[in-house]
């Protein structure tokens, strides 16, 4: 989603403005720009497309000024043209916004009627022309963010910069993250503290409805009420070689290889390996008393939470409900009371989710989160906090937060399960030996990347491609097929294997690659049936599974994807590899833009 970055400086602010907006490239975008008041005049710079046609016109008419805010668009209101691309500004007023002003019709309109023109076709300009005709009409800059704020319905993330106060931004938040950073004699506006890492590591988040007057040496910060609050000021730890791709082609391949560390450092964190139990972070409620589990999430997260259901059932034999994010309030769910409400999300900040969290809070659910950003909006907001540790995840397509998410889920399952008397210490162990095995899987996994880079060739030319698995399979079916869609653009499906004789097969011909996930276990059998129904067909199978699940099955197969043999319980981990890695290698043999790829944005804030 959009990314902003402000500096209120003490020198040149063009080149690190710029800088801050590459590290954010990872959010998605479309068109980019900057703003600085120099001599008195708004400078602003703007480009459609890749950071590098902003480079380009900067290389021409640079902006000069020690003061500046800038920032990328990811289109909603409005086509990805240069005319919609932030900072929009007036005679005395520009800005960048993250998010949606859901009125912002009738607020355009009635500035129409005053008089007032407009120069594009988004939402956000409107907030430009209300702040702007406070000031005209004599208020000070915070006056007329005070009076305008209120008006403004739906989310935003915004950074101010006024043509008459050369040593001042104002940002301000409701619903979209931003962060302020904090130096000896400059101070920062971001959209995440990744954006400030090379500037400052001492920043503070700014709350729900607060909003903030940032100047060189000092920051005012005012709550909803306009009521002067502090905001602790912590250290980031955002690295500046979060971003660095390495000796890697792009930062997706790294993050899928770096999932066997990640993934163990998420294991350190829940794993007791001196006596071989699950160790949760502390909270305050009896998670033995748990009667329902209701999981929430979008798109990668949602198949972390489709599998954990399969956990949480198995395990604490709790039922569980799943529901896509976007779609959860709008069916008016029955919440019981004594519910576990349980939201995953890689960013800690997409809008679905955190709207579905708090209508969870209000109706009187327990709150738990697995989130990658422990300094989140929904971890702030989380009754139990459940952090997963993947690192800054750069690609637009999540990798190593999925399997740290799935990590983290089945040791809640399995401490739920503890708690509720169901698993003795034993059991326990058991779990926990497995556990402590997938980083080694998954580095087993990984070692077939050649293989599944030299098969890539024969999955690209196709238009359609289905995925098929069983059990806890289906969801790495789901997910694999999402991968493929969302960086090589071909249309792929999930299914259930036996969902398909009724209605998918109908799909089914010889220009159809069919991949299949198979584990050897007590779904092999049945899911090798199903793949013998698509062969019969003509379809072009692709099989994954272990050694001994490919001596059995493998015959005939257009390619074959060997696993490490392992326990059920870590089976969905390993298997995301390969999915990955063969999304990863078809994208690349098509020549698409691995990390960027088209209309998506990492981190959806908005609804």
């Amino acid at each position: 989603m959009c990314g902003i970055i402000g500096i209120v400086g003490s020198g040149s602010v063009a080149g690190r403005l710029v800088d801050g907006l590459k590290r954010m490239e990872y959010r998605g975008y479309d068109s980019a720009g900057i703003c600085t008041i120099h001599e008195g005049d708004l400078v602003r710079r703007r480009a459609q497309g890749k950071l590098a046609n902003l480079v380009a016109e900067l290389a021409d008419r640079p902006a000069p000024g020690d003061i500046g805010i800038a920032h990328t668009r990811w289109a909603t209101h409005g086509a990805p043209t240069e005319d919609n691309a932030h900072p929009h500004a007036t005679e005395h007023v520009a800005l960048v916004h993250n998010g949606i002003i859901e009125n912002f019709r009738e607020l355009r309109e009635e500035l129409r009627a005053a008089g007032r023109h407009f120069t594009s076709e988004t939402d956000s300009e409107v907030v430009a022309h209300l702040v702007s005709r406070e000031v005209e009409g004599g208020a000070s800059p915070q006056e007329a963010v005070k009076t305008v704020l209120p008006r403004l319905r739906g989310a935003f993330a915004l950074a101010i910069a006024f043509r008459s106060h050369p040593d001042m931004l104002i940002g301000a938040r409701r619903g979209s993250p931003l962060v302020l950073g904090y130096s000896e004699d400059e101070m920062f506006l971001g959209s995440d503290a990744l954006a400030l890492a090379p500037l400052t590591q001492q920043i503070a988040y700014l709350e729900e409805g607060d909003w903030a007057v940032v100047r060189r040496e000092s920051v005012e910060i005012f709550d909803a009420e306009n009521e002067p609050v502090e905001r602790e000021i912590t250290t980031s730890g955002a690295s500046a070689a979060a971003v660095e791709k390495g000796n890697y082609r792009h930062f997706m391949q790294k993050e899928i290889f770096e999932q066997p560390t990640v993934v163990a450092q998420t294991l350190g964190s829940y794993l007791r390996q001196a006596d071989n139990s699950i160790a949760l972070p502390q909270f305050d409620f009896d998670i033995s008393s748990i009667r329902r589990v209701t999981i929430v999430a979008c798109g990668t997260s949602y198949y972390a939470g489709m599998v954990a259901k399969y956990w949480f059932e198995q395990f604490a034999r709790v039922p569980v409900d799943i529901d896509v994010a976007s779609e959860f309030r709008y069916r008016d769910p029955v919440l019981e009371e004594g519910g576990l409400a349980l939201f995953i999300s890689q960013s800690g900040e997409t809008a679905d989710t955190l709207a579905a969290l708090r209508h969870c809070k209000a109706n009187g659910q327990t709150i738990a989160v697995v989130v990658n950003v422990p300094t989140s909006s929904m971890a702030r907001e989380a009754d139990l906090l459940l952090p997963t540790h993947a690192g800054p995840e750069i690609g637009v397509a999540s990798t190593k937060a999925f399997t740290c998410q799935l990590a983290v889920l089945a040791a809640l399952a399995a401490h739920m399960a503890v708690k509720k008397g169901l698993m003795d210490r034993e059991e326990e162990a058991d779990v926990v030996a497995h556990l402590l095995e997938a980083p080694a899987s998954l580095n087993a996994a990984l070692d077939h990347d050649e293989d599944i880079a030299a098969m890539a060739h024969l999955i690209a030319p196709a238009r359609d491609v289905l995925y098929l698995g069983r059990g806890p399979d289906f969801p790495l079916a789901l997910e694999g097929a999402l991968k493929l869609k969302e960086i090589s653009y071909i249309h792929a499906e999930g299914y259930a294997a036996g969902e398909m004789k009724h209605g998918p097969i109908a799909l089914i011909d010889d220009q159809v690659p069919v991949v299949v996930l198979a584990p050897s276990g007590p779904l092999f059998e049945k899911t090798v049936s199903n793949m013998e129904e698509v062969r019969a067909r003509g379809g072009q199978v692709v099989l994954i599974s272990d050694a001994e699940g490919l001596a059995q099955a493998g015959e005939g197969c257009i390619a074959t994807i060997e696993m490490p043999s392992v326990h059920p319980l870590i089976a969905p981990l390993v298997y995301a590899i390969p999915v990955q890695l063969l999304a990863y290698h078809v994208a690349c043999v098509k020549g698409t833009d691995v990390d960027q790829p088209r209309n998506l944005a990492k981190s959806v804030t908005v609804e």
